[in-house]
């Protein structure tokens, strides 16, 4: 039988973040309802974040109101801080399957620029989050970002990134996507990153998470492929980046993802043609 190679659709929430034009609920519950249809089994919706700092996401409460949700998706939104946690809990709709992300930095100056405090600060200030989430039973994943480059410091040591992901992994066991936030690893810098995180948590616990701005996500993926990594985060169409991250335009596109897979005879249970269809919808978005 082929393996199995699951993707982390993140276009509805991290690519839509970035869009400068406002996009209306409906176009939103749109595209992800669509995308359940598709066979993916994870999907990023929104974030409970300031308004103040992400606006396009200020609406997450009411997409998940009006999602059509469906039996064996996972419905994912990012969780900053107990404030966050607390709008999920008002927002949420009973009988729906969630995850909430946290996030954190593998560079300092990233770190800083993005969230104010240090590393070491944000997990501290993560950590009531993931209690809160497992007591409710509510699943959690984490995001490491800058894991080859930053934009504010430069190439990111492979050290420093299994110091994050040790980080998290020592406020409970979850999977860790691991960003390249800008778009400039490479499949060297990649691997050599994967090997020290592998020596924090195994293969199967990672995904990876490849902005195309420098063409290599396709590349960076087949290197995590090679060393067991069978999780991967895309957003169709190729949505989005980080707005707080200059240079970072472009996730990996999920159609070009799912090709390539297909391609190499893996499983994803994911339908291209449908897809192909929410790729449209989404570029008609920006």
């Amino acid at each position: 039988m082929a393996e199995f190679v699951r993707i982390h659709e993140v276009g509805p929430r991290d690519g839509l973040q970035n869009e400068p034009g406002v996009i209306a609920v409906a176009d939103k519950v749109a595209l992800i309802d669509l995308l359940s249809t598709s066979g993916l089994r994870d999907i990023e919706v929104g974030s409970f974040v300031s308004p103040k700092w992400v606006p396009q996401m200020a609406d997450t409460d009411r997409v998940l109101a009006g999602l059509h949700a469906v039996d064996g998706v996972r419905y994912a939104v990012l969780v900053p801080n107990m404030r966050g946690w607390d709008g999920f809990v008002a927002a949420r709709v009973p009988g729906v399957t969630y995850e909430v992300a946290v996030f954190i930095s593998a560079s300092e100056g990233f770190s800083r620029s993005n969230l104010n405090c240090s590393i070491a600060e944000s997990v501290a200030r993560l950590v009531p989050v993931v209690r809160a989430a497992q007591a409710a039973g509510v699943g959690v994943r984490g995001y490491i970002s800058c894991v080859t480059d930053c934009p504010f410091d430069g190439p990111v040591r492979p050290g420093a990134v299994a110091r994050a992901a040790q980080m998290l992994w020592d406020v409970a066991p979850m999977q860790l996507s691991l960003g390249d936030t800008i778009g400039k690893g490479t499949p060297q810098t990649v691997a050599r990153m994967l090997r020290a995180v592998c020596d924090v948590a195994p293969a199967t616990a990672l995904a990876g998470h490849f902005h195309d701005t420098g063409g290599q996500a396709l590349a960076n993926i087949a290197t995590a492929l090679d060393l067991g990594l069978r999780a991967f985060d895309s957003a169709v169409g190729g949505l989005g980046g980080c707005p707080y991250a200059p240079g970072a335009p472009g996730n990996v596109a999920t159609e070009a993802v799912l090709e390539m897979l297909h391609g190499l005879g893996f499983e994803t249970g994911v339908d291209l043609d449908v897809i192909g269809q929410a790729a449209e919808m989404a570029r008609g978005m920006r």
